[in-house]
């Protein structure tokens, strides 16, 4: 008897066009059964956003040959969301994967991230997910070094498939040469931002977010030595942010009341 072949969510926040889940969904044609919910604009830095106060629009159409593909007007998390529940109609998909995203989604920018947002989304809904983010932010991006990474990433986890409440940030290095896969931790690392005010032919002022990535650890084990040294890097996330080692702190103090 022929095995069902594995149902796999594709997902980004680039957009439904963009080169990355263009890249993402061909790579797991190989794997499984595709079918693609998508933003149908840019919705980068949305992180865990959601669409509360208007409509949702959720639209079939024709995009890419031989690929169930939706066009939605949310966010990233929108889009999981939708497909659990209106495509796959609570018959939920063997894998979410979300991506490739045009730049990096390491350390602190996991928190900021529409694309690894859906992946954790997706993670919440007991679905096995992985988020994959490229070192290059222009819409020319070379993903071909990834897709043999991707593949086999996705491919033990469909095998494996992944501890409870648990997602894997992947991302790659620029350019054609990556060394290898390393797992690590999350770098303890922050943009240390500006804003540049400028101001308008109304003479009033608008500003423009800028910044400057900072390292702080310089540890071997991290997602940023990993991308430094041209790996790469695989962090296992969680979306429970308790922090467990304050609580027998905060048990200690004597609240007057």
């Amino acid at each position: 008897m022929k095995s069902r072949q594995p149902n796999i969510l594709v997902v980004n926040d680039d957009g439904i066009t963009a080169p990355g889940i263009k890249a993402l969904m061909h790579a797991m044609k190989d794997l499984g059964r595709v079918v693609v919910v998508a933003p149908d604009s840019p919705q980068s830095g949305m992180g865990h956003a959601i669409t509360i106060g208007k409509p949702l629009r959720l639209d079939k159409i024709e995009l890419y040959e031989g690929i169930e593909t939706y066009r939605c007007s949310g966010t990233p998390v929108d889009c999981v969301k939708l497909a659990v529940n209106s495509v796959f109609k609570g018959n939920k998909p063997d894998l979410c994967v979300s991506g490739i995203n045009h730049g990096l989604n390491n350390s602190i920018n996991v928190l900021y991230s529409g694309t690894m947002s859906a992946a954790v989304e997706g993670a919440i809904e007991s679905i096995p997910s992985i988020g994959f983010s490229l070192d290059d932010y222009t819409m020319q991006a070379d993903f071909e070094p990834c897709i043999k990474f991707v593949k086999e990433i996705a491919a033990q986890v469909l095998e494996h498939g992944l501890p409870t409440a648990t997602v894997l940030n992947v991302n790659f290095p620029h350019g054609s040469h990556i060394k290898g896969i390393k797992i690590c931790r999350q770098a303890n690392a922050k943009w240390a931002e500006e804003f540049d005010e400028r101001v308008d032919p109304h003479d009033r002022p608008y500003y423009w977010l800028t910044g400057v990535f900072q390292n702080n650890d310089h540890g071997e084990d991290t997602d940023v030595w990993a991308l430094d040294h041209h790996y790469a890097s695989v962090v296992p996330t969680q979306f429970d942010m308790t922090a467990h080692h304050a609580i027998p702190v905060l048990n200690s103090w004597k609240f007057n009341v």
